[in-house]
């Protein structure tokens, strides 16, 4: 028999006792296949339920029921006498029974007899079944069951040694491999309380490779109360009968420090090998025959919770100590303790558990089942999301909630959770920390206190600044302490963030004589009253959530060890400090290594501050002058200086022994008339912003390494020599210099990419431009002509040309840019002629010519054929457009909206085939092109405004079309038979007046559609040019609700009894409805939104609200767009819907009962508008059911 050690927690459901059962006839089986297909099951470690009593009476025993039913499979051994004992049959007959209720797993095998023998009962069956119904001849019912039970096993799958080739050792090895390939089947069945372990088990699994003859590593790491141990335990018991010898070596970290690590290898040895007297003292046992013996056998060993190399070495050698196939599990809590045994691909982190599967977890433990109750999901979720996925955090919290009886009880638990955190998780998280060197340590709660969620180099740059060194990172990481998430921030999960927290305060219950501050509270505690230490070495206070604090003028002179001071608002509100000096600041500590103080309210820093060690240097929005008085202060360690939107600002101090110099910050400084010449000698500078400083009109030379200058919206006319020569120079920002008035040749000698002058409205000429550059922004400035060097800005990927009012044309190099994906001519209010297109050109994807002076289109404007958006939105000149437009194959977006003078288009072809977007809102077009069938992909079509009469019958067949717009169509008397719609708006259609009701009647149909096709998942409902939610949008004239509408009520608000059960799962969403009227309203960008309020029957109420309807102001001749009478608006929404599903499980909506909905007019913003010239005067509501859905559709 095989050796094992078991994991510690087995894997077995409570009812269930035995993995097998064995039926068989003991006079005929029981000395051969029987005894050797037990032994097998055992030596697998497989719990077998075997008989060895003789049958006595002829009642099978109530143990034996007992037994059948406590297994998860059973074998049945058919052999010739089988049917002679009515003992046998009975436990057949409670066997099958089991296979039906409970799905238990039925093996039979025909051992000397032939199963059709079995099925028909022949041969010796029938005689066995002649006695039978002899003997039983008053209970027919009886032996017509055991026939009935014969046949129906007998048509199982089963195994036979009708083969006399194969042996009888061959035929048990094949019934048990199948035994165990039914067992982990159940086992998936088995893990009740594991939740999501069954596919971290199958990714475990695979990185085994069970099948492979190589010995292998594999490797499970994370964070301590993850689930590594359960995860390794549920592999173990899934695979351990797979191997010769098996064994679960727990708590390999607390055994070796209690018991040494060669108890630890002696007890590992003595399972594998079966010898409990084996003991070995040396640190080798590869040349012994202990390790002879090893080498020869498969082997399956997890060692659980390894914390240092030398366990590893000692319990687990290396790959040649084992026999082939063997498998070796490591658990820990240290990714680089596996990197020497395990490769990469083989190292599993275990994650937390996602929302879902954390709320099953904690609702197993807290209510003992996975249906709270919905008035306690919320309270559970705000549990779980503390507890972060951990499910050792989970289960005690669980426990903890277990006893709470109340949701009072609940929401007091909670607050001491939080407050008092939980010691037993404690214990479990700090032994990381614990194991760390004094660097790590450090770092550990540097990243605790000050770092978590910051950008890595940021925090890699504050370390060093601190003076701990950064490699200590890679230490927290591979410890699972922290991580770095997809956004390269370093995360840190709230509980060991406690944990670092703790730690400090442990230090001393006086706040002042810790190491690091961080709590508000503390803070304030500590300069209010002056109780500070030279303990004190960083400070980080976040004033938002404090009043005004007024400090002592000494409040930081015992800080002598303060290398870290960071003082700052993250609200962003107005006023940027609450901090008071009113008798000055004496001095800062001169072991400062860091300062940030955001709005310092002082003119300038302390006279005794001595800050030969600061580093970085940041004060924005603060009230300095100047930073110190006198002249010649030392700042030679000094890399970084922000004093960004320091208005006061006047000068600088003398930077010159400032060589180390990296980074300056002074944007927004606007009384900042100079700056000092000792820049140009700061080799180290490459970081220069000066934007916005609107006082700078002069600039000295420049340092040869800066690489990023920005002096926008400055003072400037002209730049220094050293700019346009720098070569390292990669980003210049010169836009809104307005006095600049042009650029020097030189300046194609730049290598920058980025290369910012729009705004520079004196700029008139320009003769060459940096060679590298992807982006060309010559927004607002006074050229007439694009230099025809431009051709040789190969790498140019957009031009920027808005409202160069005094551009007339383009070269035709332009097209030689092969890289060109975007030119954009807005506003371009003198351009009337498009440069020719000599030649295709595939890369433009964008071409903008809105409020441009064209008046057509090229001819050649086929040649575009990469084009994508054609945007000539207000062109009041353009009136034609050619055929060739239609060959643009790549066009999704066309627009003329606002072109007057256009009165006419080409009729569609199929060219169009990917057009997306059709505006031709206020056209003076007379009719729509037609076919619109051509326009295959067409989802949107804005017709409002223009002069039609009639709508083509082809818009049926536009089977993509969702949005329509007809405002302000007054020609229009009527509208042919439309396509499934989500959004359709006629308002201002004074024809369409006597057409309203056959519109809704319509909308109905319409609605019903929309509602079922987005129920659909596969329905593509995220459409850029309405709303992510689904829904359909209708508005015409007209003074009443329809009928349809169920609930209907006078005035802008309904309040309604719901139906039983009406937040059901098929219910489609709400659809809603108002009659507004409107008295000569002049639209601003207004809309419509409501407020929905849900009351439960247990008195709660829950709110959600919903922007319903968006009021778009258009253009017309006259420049008006006013609402003069009566309209109908009609919803569909699938918003409020969502949201209510979105929250359902935490606010009870199945338990609401009643409704009140508000409707309210709403600015662009969102918020509630009051105008006597727009009144609600009707509302309605109509819940859809799936079910209405399809008799409505059926008709």
């Amino acid at each position: 028999m095989a050796a094992s050690s078991a994991p510690p927690a087995p894997i077995l459901h409570p009812q269930e006792k035995y993995d097998v059962f064995l039926s068989f006839r003991g006079a005929d089986t029981r000395y051969t296949i029987t005894s050797h297909l037990h032994a097998a099951l055992r030596g697998k470690k497989i719990k077998t339920y075997i008989d060895d009593k003789l049958e006595r009476g002829d009642e099978i025993a109530p143990a034996l029921v007992e037994a059948i039913h406590k297994s998860k499979l059973s074998v049945i051994i058919f052999s010739k006498n089988y049917a002679s004992s009515t003992w046998c049959l009975d436990e057949l007959v409670h066997i099958l029974g089991c296979r039906e209720r409970d799905g238990q797993f039925v093996i039979p095998i025909f051992y000397d007899i032939e199963s059709s023998h079995v099925r028909k009962q022949l041969g010796s069956y029938a005689d066995a079944f002649a006695k039978h119904e002899q003997r039983w001849k008053d209970s027919v019912d009886k032996v017509l069951m055991w026939r009935y039970a014969l046949e129906k096993a007998a048509n199982l799958s089963g195994f036979d040694n009708s083969n006399k080739t194969r042996t009888e050792a061959y035929l048990v090895e094949t019934v048990v491999e199948d035994i165990l390939t039914k067992l982990n089947r159940k086992s998936s069945s088995d893990l009740k309380g594991l939740v999501a372990i069954e596919s971290q088990i199958e990714q475990i699994e695979s990185s085994l490779c069970i099948d492979s003859p190589e010995v292998c590593f594999v490797g499970i790491w994370g964070i301590g109360g993850i689930g590594k141990t359960t995860l390794a335990g549920a592999v173990y018991n899934r695979l351990s009968s797979k191997f010769k010898a098996s064994c679960f070596l727990a708590n390999v970290r607390e055994e070796s420090e209690k018991h040494g690590l060669n108890h630890l290898r002696n007890k590992l040895l003595r399972v594998l090998l079966e010898d409990e007297n084996l003991t070995i003292d040396t640190p080798s046992i590869g040349s012994t025959f202990v390790g002879e013996r090893l080498c020869r056998t498969k082997v399956l060993i997890v060692l659980d919770d390894v914390n240092e190399m030398s366990q590893l070495e000692l319990l687990a050698g290396d790959h040649v100590g084992f026999g082939p196939g063997s498998r070796i599990i490591i658990t820990t809590r240290n990714r680089r303790l596996l990197k020497k045994k395990v490769d990469d691909d083989k190292i599993y982190k275990v994650k937390g558990l996602h929302c879902d599967e954390a709320l099953q977890l904690f609702h197993l433990h807290a209510f003992k089942n996975n249906s709270p109750r919905t008035d306690y999901a919320e309270l559970s979720k705000m549990v779980v999301d503390y507890a972060e996925g951990i499910p050792l955090a989970l289960k005690i919290f669980g426990s903890s909630f277990l006893h709470c009886k109340s949701k009072e009880e609940w929401e007091n638990e909670l607050k001491k959770l939080k407050n008092f955190p939980s010691k037993r998780i404690q214990n479990v998280l700090r032994l990381s920390y614990d194991g760390l060197e004094k660097n790590e340590k450090e770092i550990f709660l540097d990243i605790a206190c000050f770092y978590k969620g910051m950008n890595v180099d940021f925090v890699k740059r504050m370390l060093d600044i601190r003076g701990f060194f950064v490699v200590g990172i890679g230490v927290l990481i591979d410890t699972s302490l922290i991580s770095i998430s997809t956004s390269y921030c370093l995360e840190m999960h709230d509980l060991v963030q406690e944990i670092g927290w703790e730690i400090v305060r442990e230090q001393c219950i006086e706040p002042g004589k810790r190491d690091r501050l961080f709590i508000a509270e503390d803070v304030c505690h500590v300069l209010k009253n002056n109780t500070a230490t030279a303990m004190v070495q960083a400070i980080s206070f976040n004033t938002s959530n404090i009043r005004e604090l007024h400090l002592n003028h000494a409040a930081f002179k015992k800080m002598y060890n303060l290398r870290l001071l960071e003082i700052y608002d993250s609200s962003y509100g107005q006023k940027y400090c609450k901090l008071y000096l009113s008798q000055g600041l004496q001095t800062l500590p001169e072991s400062l290594r860091y300062l940030y103080w955001d709005g310092y309210p002082l003119k300038s820093l302390p006279s005794k501050f001595s800050p030969e060690n600061l580093v970085e240097l940041k004060m924005p929005r603060s009230l300095v002058k100047q930073l110190w008085e006198e002249d010649l202060i030392y700042l030679g360690n000094l890399k970084l200086i922000d004093l960004s939107f320091c208005k006061h600002l006047t000068e600088l101090p003398d930077l010159s022994q400032s060589r180390k110099m990296e980074h300056i910050n002074l944007y927004g400084c606007t009384s900042l008339v100079r700056i000092p010449s000792c820049l140009q000698y700061l080799g180290n500078l490459t970081f220069l912003d000066l934007g916005c400083c609107s006082n700078l009109k002069y600039l000295q030379e420049m340092p040869g390494n800066i690489e990023l200058l920005n002096l926008e919206s400055t003072a400037i006319e002209e730049l220094p020599s050293s700019v346009w020569s720098n070569k390292k120079l990669s980003f210049l920002n010169i836009q809104r210099c307005k006095y600049l008035k042009n650029l020097p040749s030189s300046s194609c000698k730049l290598k920058c990419f980025g290369f910012r002058l729009g705004g520079c409205s004196s700029l008139g000429k320009i003769s060459e431009l940096p060679r590298n550059i992807s982006v060309l922004d010559l927004t607002w400035t006074a050229i007439e002509v694009v230099p025809s060097s431009i051709e040789c800005l190969f790498g140019l990927t957009t031009i920027n040309l808005n409202d160069c009012k005094r551009l007339v044309s383009l070269p035709t190099s332009i097209f030689k840019l092969k890289s060109l994906k975007s030119l954009d001519l807005n506003g371009c209010s003198n351009f009337e002629c498009f440069p020719d297109i000599l030649e295709p050109t595939e890369h433009l994807e964008l071409l903008n010519l809105s409020k441009t002076a064209v008046k057509q289109l090229p001819m050649e404007i086929e040649n575009l054929i990469g084009l994508q958006t054609l945007n000539l939105r207000r062109c009041k000149d353009l009136e034609f457009v050619p055929d060739s437009i239609y060959d643009l194959n790549c066009l999704k977006t066309l627009s003329f909206y606002g072109c007057l003078k256009l009165k006419s288009l080409p009729p569609f072809s199929i060219g169009l085939c990917s057009l997306e977007e059709l505006n031709l809102g206020y056209c003076n077009i007379l009719q729509v092109p037609d076919p619109l069938v051509c326009l295959t992909s067409l989802r949107s079509l804005n017709l409002s405004g223009t002069r039609i009469q009639s709508l083509p019958a082809s818009i049926k067949q536009a089977s993509q079309l969702r949005y329509l717009w007809l405002t302000n169509c007054k020609r229009l008397p009527s509208l042919p038979e439309l396509p499934v719609l989500r959004h359709l708006e006629a308002h201002g259609c004074t024809s369409l007046k006597n057409a309203w009701r056959n519109m809704m009647g319509e909308a109905q149909l319409r609605i019903m559609q929309m509602a079922t096709a987005s129920s659909n998942p596969t329905d593509d409902v995220y459409f850029g040019y309405g709303p992510a939610i689904p829904s359909v949008s209708i508005v015409c004239p007209g003074n009443e609700i329809p009928n349809w509408f169920s609930y209907q009520n006078e005035g802008s608000s309904i309040n309604i009894t719901l139906p039983p059960n009406w937040f059901r799962t098929d219910l489609l969403g709400l659809a809603l409805s108002l009659v507004v009227e409107f008295n000569n309203y002049n639209v601003k960008r207004a809309g419509f939104a409501c407020t929905a309020n849900f009351k439960s029957s247990n008195g709660e109420g829950h709110e959600i609200s919903c922007h319903l309807h968006r009021l778009y102001k258009g253009i017309s001749s006259s420049g008006r767009n006013n609402f003069n009478s009566d309209y109908v608006f009609a919803w569909y929404t699938a918003s409020m819907l969502v949201a209510a599903a979105r929250y359902s499980s935490g606010t009870g909506f199945d338990n609401v009962t009643e409704a009140s909905i508000d409707f309210f007019l709403m600015d662009l913003n969102g918020f509630p508008l009051k105008d006597y010239k727009v009144q609600v005067k009707k509302c309605g509501l109509w819940l859809l059911y799936a079910e209405d859905a399809e008799n409505l559709m059926s008709c």
